[in-house]
């Protein structure tokens, strides 16, 4: 649902669009009423043939504007997408009047070049016309072309598009006029046939235009994207922190309006709040390459990469009876693939070639299971039973250096308990710090981190470990 600031910005852009499209409609009534006067007083098929293209202007124009009406509407029951295809639709007709204009200028040119002769005045008045439609069509086409790429509107861009080429076809026509006004004063009639060849130039241009309007519009109608469009905004989601895979990228657009529908994997062990944030992000992102688009993302759980090699290792590793657990594993990516390294712990009463055995069936194992790991280091080592003789030292001398430390740090709020253990001749201190709720993990983390190497200075050998909970 759109925000009250969104709403407004669209009522602002279907305002301005409609102004410059009703403008569009009062600059082709006078062009059209102008160059049809005109011609007929001169007789030049060039300026008719503007005056039938003006007209046809007029009728495209007064279809955009209907057009451009209609697709701001907002979505309803029977159009869910909104009603932005009419402003396709609107540059469709517009490809079909002008294809019909050129149809009849290449047939009435024909007729003048070889079976019929009409005499054509080249008067200043003429000139003069065709001087004004210029300037006109360039202001008007400038200013189209301006709110057509503010609005990204196909039916807007089509006008700008058409009342540009109006400019070149005018200045077609103008030539003709100039070597009409030649063969006055040369006296080589065969230069006035020169006007319909520059009506047949008028054709060609609305002909070239009129196939690439229409190519566009119907890619529009079909939600053809531009080239390259559906792989930048992959890449633009790839790059959201905590996507792990783009599954689906969908967009289509509808007039001025663009829909992007993504699908994208995150970690299965992502919170509801973390995936909600990595959407929103999404949406953002896919919004910098489509300003405004309806974008709607589906969020998928799936293990990362890391986490999937991790599982699948352990599940190797448990299909051998002689290795007790592992640790430290480390994936590393290299040119040539993963390189897998862990520490195994076996049973300390095994042989040399019996755990070098183990490491080589774990190795393989692994290499065979998943393809991409090229290499797999192995590090073997006793196995240390969980249940071990211990002792607790009541040092009360010792337990106050401990808390000293520990309290020495303004983050620290309290301590909840604090011990210290004997084991296989060993300190073994345990601490149990309160913190602020609000304190950030990663700030708690390095206050700990802190705190574990002080004791570690002060209590060589020691082991330390450091629990931590909220006030």
């Amino acid at each position: 649902m759109l925000s009250l600031k969104g709403q407004n910005a669209n009522q602002q852009a279907n305002k301005e669009k409609i102004t410059i499209a009703l403008s569009s409609v009062l600059a082709a009534v006078f062009l059209t009423a102008m160059k049809l006067v005109v011609g007929l007083m001169t007789n030049s098929l060039g300026i008719l043939s503007e005056a039938a293209h003006s007209g046809l202007d007029l009728v495209a124009a007064t279809v955009t504007f209907f057009g451009v009406r209609v697709s701001g509407r907002p979505a309803d029951r029977e159009h869910t997408y909104g009603h932005g295809k009419v402003e396709n639709l609107s540059a469709l007709f517009e490809t079909v009047l002008l294809l019909a204009t050129c149809l009849w200028i290449i047939y009435e040119a024909i007729q003048r070049l070889f079976f019929k002769i009409v005499i054509v005045e080249a008067s200043l008045l003429a000139f003069l016309i065709m001087g004004v439609s210029i300037i006109v069509d360039l202001s008007r086409s400038r200013a189209l072309a301006r709110v057509a790429r503010k609005y990204n509107s196909q039916a807007l861009e089509a006008d700008a598009l058409h009342f540009s080429t109006d400019i070149w076809s005018s200045l077609v026509v103008i030539l003709g006029l100039v070597l009409v006004r030649l063969s006055d004063y040369l006296g080589l009639e065969w230069l006035v046939k020169t006007d319909a060849l520059a009506a047949l130039g008028v054709a060609g241009i609305v002909v070239s235009v009129s196939i690439r309007l229409g190519h566009k519009t119907v890619a529009g109608l079909l939600d053809a994207i531009p080239s390259g469009l559906h792989d930048e905004v992959t890449r633009a989601v790839n790059d959201v922190p905590g996507v792990l895979e783009v599954k689906r990228v969908r967009v289509r657009r509808a007039g001025s309006e663009a829909f992007a529908d993504v699908t994208l994997t995150v970690s299965r062990d992502a919170t509801f709040e973390q995936t909600h944030n990595i959407a929103t992000i999404t949406e953002a992102a896919v919004r910098k390459i489509l300003p405004g688009a309806d974008v709607v993302v589906h969020v998928e759980p799936m293990l990362s990469q890391d986490k999937a090699l991790l599982t699948t290792i352990r599940n190797l590793v448990n299909e051998i009876d002689s290795v007790k657990d592992i640790h430290n594993v480390r994936i590393l990516s290299l040119k040539d693939g993963l390189h897998v390294t862990f520490h195994a712990q076996v049973d300390p009463l095994l042989n040399l070639r019996d755990a070098h055995d183990i490491s080589g069936r774990l190795e393989r194992a692994i290499q065979e299971r998943i393809s991409e790991v090229k290499h797999v280091f192995v590090h073997l080592e006793r196995y240390h039973e969980n249940i071990v003789e211990a002792e607790l030292l009541n040092d009360l001398d010792m337990l106050q250096r401990i808390r000293r430390v520990a309290t020495g740090h303004k983050e620290i709020k309290g301590l909840k308990q604090s011990r210290i253990y004997v084991t296989e001749g060993r300190l073994h201190i345990f601490l149990d710090c309160l913190l602020d709720p609000d304190q950030s993990v990663e700030m708690a983390h390095e206050v700990l981190s802190h705190i574990e190497e002080e004791l570690k200075a002060s209590f060589p050998n020691s082991v330390v470990e450091i629990h931590s909970e909220p006030i």
